[in-house]
This record gives C-alpha cells, structure tokens and sequence, in this order.
C-alpha cells in the first residue's frame, strides 16, 4: 500500500463532500512577527496590544489575512495540491478573531464540479471553514480552484455550479464582540482619514511597490503550510518558473495599501477574488484601491467600508480590463472586500 500522498485529482471529488483537513495549528506572535517580516503591515490594531484594547478589544488579534493563510494552507494538500490554479472566492466572512494561543482547523464541503471542455482538468469548488479550539467557526469562504485529472478516460461528473452572492450586504458583516471605535487615536494609526472621508467611487494610489523575491515568497508559503507544487517546484509547470502563491500577492498588495488606507483596520467580509494574470519572482507589486460602497454598523463608532483592491505588475492606477472585458496583463489581482473603519 502507498504511504505518500499524490493529492486528490478531478476526479476524486465528490459533490457533498466533506473534508476534515489535517493538521491543526496553534498560532503564536511569531506568525504576527514573520507576517510584519514579510509584508509591510502596519495596521495598527495588529500591531499593539495596547491599541486593541482601547479599542474595545482583549488584544491584538492575528492580521485578518494571516488567519485566512493558516486556515487555507490547511485545505492546500486535499483541495489544490495539483491545481493548475486558483481561480477564485465568494462569501468569505471573518467571524472571531484569532488571537495567539487559538488553534485553528479547517474542514471543507464540495459544493460544485464542472469538468473543463478540453477533458484534462476541471474545476472544483469548496466552502472551507476555519475553527477554533472552541469549535467556533472563526472565518469561512467558497473558492473554487482548477484541478487537473489523472485518468483522462474518468468520466465527467454532473456540473453543478453553486449560487453565490455577487457581493455581501453590510446585514451579512459580523462586527467582532466589544469593538469600539469611538475613543480611537488616529495618531498612533498614522492617517487623520476617517470613514466619512471617502467617498464612493474615490480611486487611492497606495504609491509605494515591492519587488516580489522568490525566496521571501517560499519562506511565507511554507509559514502557511501550503504545500502546493506549482509554488516550490520548479519542473511542474512548462515556462520552469515557481508560480508566486496568490495570498502572498494579496497579502502584499493589502499592506501597501496602508499608505492612504491606515485606518481601514479589520477585514470582515470577502465578497469576490480573482488571481487575474500570474505573479513571478522579480515582478514589482504596486496596489490602488476604489471605495465600492460604505454602510454604518451598530458598533460605536465603526463604519464598514467596501473596497476593490488591484495589485498590479506595471503600476498602472485606475485601469482594470480592456475592451474585451478581460483583465489587462499588469493586473495580478482583483480583490473585493469590506473593512471596517472609525467614523
């Protein structure tokens, strides 16, 4: 019997399916220290305790988007191992926060098959839940990831493409237990911009770019356990380049995105992704954000901001598809999503 795992191909998915991802993980302020080490995350209420408690918090909580990694970096051996890629998400939700100390897992359900015209991959599409030691659900979203197949002659399952929602309503956004903005120091977060400055529409160059490196990128890869071979090996893909994994660009294009969005403090809601061109190693990463939409909560203090952030390879600022309604090459992602933010 074989003791290693080849990882699961097209046709190995079930509709209905449900995966218990091993192994569980116990964060620390070493994943918040490496994730500072490999970003330029300065968002204050990840960065001090103190801050977090005078905004109503018991802590500082782990970066919303290091959470995401751990528990995605779970589901990589089961769900993408031999992904040709990951095409996209819908309805994530941050639903607690991760705190050092907290233990995270992940279980995935299949909830869509839909086998590609050309025979040799498909597309496979799961909602993943991250859980505490609690049993709590701290975060979950649907993604759905290209997945080649093993036996060319296994017949196409069913399609079934799930419904999801277009975008999250403010009704659908869980505001964290406590948090209060109305005493907030918009000193020490480092911008004086608050929720009733933006206004929709409003496009925000984040100026600054990094210069992807491939070894910073393997090193954080392997922080979130993802084990996916297209991001180490460089004999899997045809060109013999390591494909830089999509949440190290989404990671960096949300820290740059600081310089003009300080204050946009917690990610809450997912409400769509797309990895629009592919991120290799000595590609500059620059960012710019469009407000989409912006709701008040029942917190004190705290508004939701909804946010398109772009992270391109070219600097462009403004500029998303052309004429044929595809994404431009410089475009690397498109990211949708609701923050919230002092009022």
């Amino acid at each position: 019997m074989a003791k290693t795992n080849p990882g699961r191909f097209f046709e190995d998915y079930k509709l209905g399916e449900v995966i218990h991802h091993a192994v569980p993980r116990t964060v620390s302020g070493g994943e918040r220290a490496l994730y500072h080490a490999l970003y330029p995350a300065r968002h204050a209420l990840y960065s001090s305790d103190e801050f977090a408690r005078a905004s109503g918090l018991p802590g500082s909580p782990i970066d919303d988007l290091a959470a995401f990694h751990v528990v995605f970096g779970k589901t990589v051996p089961d769900i993408s191992l031999n992904a040709v890629a990951n095409l996209g998400y819908a309805e994530g939700r941050w639903l607690k926060p991760v705190y050092p100390g907290d233990t995270l897992r992940s279980t995935s359900e299949v909830i869509g098959l839909k086998q590609n015209s050309n025979g040799k991959s498909g597309v496979v599409y799961v909602r993943t839940r991250g859980l505490n030691q609690l049993d709590e659900v701290v975060m979950d979203y649907v993604r759905w990831v290209m997945v080649r197949k093993s036996n060319l002659d296994a017949p196409a399952p069913e399609t079934v493409i799930p419904e999801l929602k277009d975008t999250l309503s403010a009704d659908d956004l869980l505001i964290p237990e406590g948090l209060d903005f109305s005493g907030y120091d918009f000193t020490l977060a480092g911008e004086p911009h608050r929720w009733g400055d933006y206004e929709v529409g409003e496009v925000i160059d984040h100026v600054d770019g990094v210069t992807i490196e491939e070894a910073e990128h393997m090193i954080a890869t392997r922080l979130w356990q993802n084990t996916a071979k297209v991001h180490f090996d460089a004999t899997f893909r045809p060109d013999g380049q390591r494909l830089i994994y999509g949440g190290h660009v989404i990671s960096m294009a949300r820290a740059l995105s600081f310089n003009g969005l300080a204050n946009a403090q917690m990610i809450v809601g997912l409400n769509g992704g797309a990895h629009a061109n592919p991120c290799f190693t000595g590609l500059t990463v620059k960012a710019w954000s469009e407000v989409l939409d912006k709701a008040e909560t029942a917190a004190p203090g705290v508004g939701a901001i909804r946010l398109r952030l772009v992270a391109t390879s070219d600097g462009s600022v403004g500029e998303l598809k052309g004429e044929d309604g595809k994404y431009l090459p410089g475009v690397l992602l498109d990211l949708d999503y609701w923050a919230l933010m002092p009022m």
